[in-house]
């Protein structure tokens, strides 16, 4: 029996290849967006990732933004929790972002996580995202599915955002510790 396997090259057919798309935008695109050049992008993840209401979690985000950070970022359990519903989550993090974009006269950006049951709900986020003016949106892609990944890249490519792919539930592929 096989007690661990560990891929060393791989090569993806071009069908593959030109079917997925990858990534709607690279590092230059972002460092475009955020204006943000010759020095490392520096971010955050908002803790406690659970329990704060959006608007202490909005002052949060202002306050990392606000001290220096180019962006922070939703945790993966931060999608639409009773205490804190997507919508008001959005709202009060880009009111956060606007403050302290006029106070530092720097772009700043949050991860808005649009993971959601259904593709549907998730564009739904994703366009209020880009409604509020939001520069970066993030999915879960293995809890949200690989299609829904997929058709979330296209529509940040048609759309001008960008995406950050958080890899929430890894574990399930990846947590032997021989690879």
């Amino acid at each position: 029996a096989i007690r661990a396997l560990r891929l060393e090259d791989v090569r993806f057919p071009i069908a593959y290849v030109k079917t997925c798309g990858g990534p709607p935008h690279g590092i230059q695109v972002e460092r475009d967006i955020m204006n943000k050049y010759g020095r490392p992008l520096l971010g955050c993840t908002i803790k406690p990732k659970l329990g704060l209401s959006a608007k202490n979690y909005g002052r949060a985000v202002y306050e990392c933004l606000r001290g220096g950070l180019d962006f922070t970022k939703d945790d993966e359990n931060v999608n639409s929790q009773p205490f804190m519903r997507w919508r008001q989550r959005f709202d009060f993090v880009m009111e956060a972002i606007h403050k302290a974009e006029k106070e530092t006269g720097e772009r700043k950006g949050h991860y808005l996580n649009v993971t959601a049951p259904t593709p549907e709900e998730m564009y739904k986020r994703a366009e209020y995202a880009k409604e509020l003016g939001a520069p970066i949106i993030m999915h879960d892609y293995i809890t949200g599915g690989f299609c829904a990944n997929t058709g979330l890249a296209n529509w940040c490519r048609d759309n001008g955002l960008l995406l950050h792919i958080h890899r929430a539930m890894h574990a399930v592929l990846d947590r032997n510790p021989h690879h």
